[in-house]
């Protein structure tokens, strides 16, 4: 349980960066273009910085798609607040129908084991390729 509070704790700071990088420039329209990019690319590279080790964390305790649908509950929820406090867009009725799309689908991939399956090894690999097809 630890691990994946970790984990979200993270991607959601991650989230945080990348949705300023994406969406904060959007009141800023008479700045050229290129400097919103850069300035964009900038604000983009802690998101890299903690989206890699939440995953490379989480990795094991979770499946890689569990990981996925978590990191787009929080991108997505990161969003309703930045949209709602930065952008002042009201969230409607079907905004809340798709959270709660979103948060069946964390219900869906919540058992779908947790940790990850190991690949072969090359001795286990070659064997696999050298054998004849059943």
């Amino acid at each position: 349980m630890k691990t994946t509070l970790i984990v979200i704790l993270l991607l959601a700071a991650s989230n945080t960066f990348m949705t300023i990088a994406w969406y904060g420039h959007l009141k800023y329209k008479h700045v050229a273009l290129i400097t919103t990019i850069l300035a964009s690319w900038l604000i983009a590279l802690p998101e890299y910085a903690l989206q890699v080790p939440a995953n490379r964390l989480g990795h094991g305790h979770l499946s890689a798609t569990q990981l996925k649908v978590i990191q787009e509950v929080v991108s997505l929820s990161v969003f309703a607040i930045f949209a709602a406090w930065y952008l002042r867009e009201t969230p409607t009725w079907r905004t809340a129908a798709a959270f709660l799309l979103i948060i069946a689908a964390v219900a869906l991939v919540r058992g779908d084991g947790k940790g990850t399956t190991k690949s072969p090894g090359p001795a286990q690999e070659q064997s696999s390729v050298l054998r004849e097809p059943d």
